[in-house]
């Protein structure tokens, strides 16, 4: 973030300075009091479980040059600057919508079911072989994650990758206004949140709201090989484009390797050679909608190529690690079916003769759509693996379902701590193991204790 005064900063967000000079200025914000660093701006917000506001003695303490929140401060400095706000998270999104006025980068906003994390760190990789590019950390791509990425962008940034997220209807087209962006990316429809929005028509139409946000003159990045496409693509003005599609970008020859995939990316008459450093032909697509973007922006095919090569993925997706001699996926981020069936797949067609581990928790946010899910995921793991160890009383229909094909070792436990022990004693050196589960089921864990 440029530096802001915070005189300026306290009326771009409707706040008040009770105390303190506003005659200071700040160039970070920092909503947690952990990772606080002096001089930074500390923004005290509410969740469900904590409140931020009873942390400001704490921040003024650790030399944070201000804060913002809702109470009045007490137990700090009389000359510590302190802006007070009705509602911090509306505040946020506030001095968000002030900030993006002043960027000048070409904003690319991604989203879809599956595939946003990954297709924004690809996109992001390509376009810094070029642009001073400014990126979504991790996936945080709600009205918190969306309004601190914006305020991490600088002036002199010339695009900007931002992932954007909902769970429920109308958080897209909010996040969609807030950012501005002058090229979409629509993943896929999957059944990711169909718990709250009912169906995959429901949610097709609700990510169609950032292609309905994307000005005349922009451009919207559709897979070709996605159902809903032609629907999300009469939601636009926009130029659409097709990635996958014939006269398209896309993947030929695919060859795979220890860490990922050689093919040939293929763009109208241009050819050249590429490397994919991870697994899953999912990850593939994803990048052909990266690369089909990227073109739109300036890049070059070839640059294109180097930056895919140089890709580091955001944390716990799909990362190759090898651990006691077992070659393990670690994609525990977050899972809904499809993506689980993707991992599946991935590890699948790792190259190697060892057994396949799947290690499978809870997938959130499913509602009635629970039972089927699971019992997809239990059908496509028969299909794929050897051993399936299901961790959690809600993953009951996959083990049902992956024990009725009878071509797969199954295992159940009741949680993490117990999953990574029986893995430490199933698995060998030379065999192959993904875990993967919702954010809420902390598959980490079975690494931990593994490890």
């Amino acid at each position: 973030m440029d530096a802001i005064t915070l005189h300026d900063l306290a009326h771009a967000c409707g706040g008040e300075l009770q105390h303190g000079s506003g005659e200071g200025a700040v160039s970070r914000i920092s909503k947690d009091t952990r990772t606080l660093q002096p001089g930074d701006l500390y923004w005290a917000l509410r969740g469900e479980n904590f409140d931020g506001n009873d942390f400001v003695a704490a921040a003024a303490a650790s030399g944070s040059a201000a804060a913002v929140g809702e109470k009045r401060a007490q137990d700090v400095p009389k000359d510590f600057p302190f802006i007070q706000v009705e509602d911090a998270d509306v505040a946020l999104q506030k001095l968000a919508q002030w900030y993006r006025t002043r960027l000048r980068a070409r904003v690319v906003c991604i989203t879809g079911s599956n595939g946003k994390t990954s297709t924004k760190d690809f996109l992001a990789s390509i376009a810094a072989t070029r642009f001073a590019v400014n990126r979504t950390e991790g996936n945080l791509n709600n009205h918190i994650g969306l309004p601190l990425t914006i305020l991490s962008a600088s002036t002199s940034d010339e695009v900007a990758v931002w992932e954007i997220g909902m769970n429920h209807r109308g958080e897209l087209a909010t996040l969609a206004q807030l950012a501005k962006p002058v090229m979409g990316i629509i993943t896929h429809i999957g059944v990711a949140h169909i718990e709250f929005l009912g169906s995959r028509e429901a949610i097709a139409y609700e990510k169609g709201a950032l292609a309905a946000a994307l000005p005349p003159e922009g451009v919207l990045v559709l897979p070709s090989w996605d159902e809903f496409s032609p629907l999300l693509a009469k939601r636009t003005e926009a130029r659409v484009v097709a990635a996958g599609a014939s006269e398209g970008v896309r993947a030929e020859n695919l060859r795979p390797t220890s860490d990922g995939f050689d093919f040939d990316l293929v763009s109208g008459r241009e050819r050249v050679a590429a490397h994919l450093p991870v697994p899953g032909e999912h990850m593939i697509r994803n990048a052909l909608m990266a690369v089909t973007a990227a073109l739109e922006l300036g890049v070059s095919l070839r640059e294109c190529a180097s930056g895919l090569a140089a890709t580091r993925l955001s944390a716990r997706r799909l990362a190759c690690l090898e651990v006691r001699g077992v070659m393990v996926l670690d994609d525990s981020y977050n899972a809904n079916p499809d993506s689980m069936e993707a991992a599946l797949h991935a590890l699948h067609g790792l190259p190697g003769g060892g057994r396949r581990f799947a290690l499978l928790g809870r997938m959130g946010e499913l509602g009635g759509y629970a039972e089927e899910g699971y019992r997809r995921v239990g059908r496509t793991a028969a299909a794929t693996m050897n051993v399936v160890i299901a961790v959690g009383a809600e993953t009951e229909g996959l083990a049902e379902e992956a024990e009725a094909a009878g071509t797969v070792e199954v295992r159940r436990v009741a949680d993490t701590d117990a999953a990574g022990l029986l893995l430490r004693e199933m698995a060998r050196p030379g065999d192959a193991v993904v875990i993967k589960g919702s954010r809420s089921a902390r598959m980490e864990r079975v690494l931990e204790v593994f490890s």
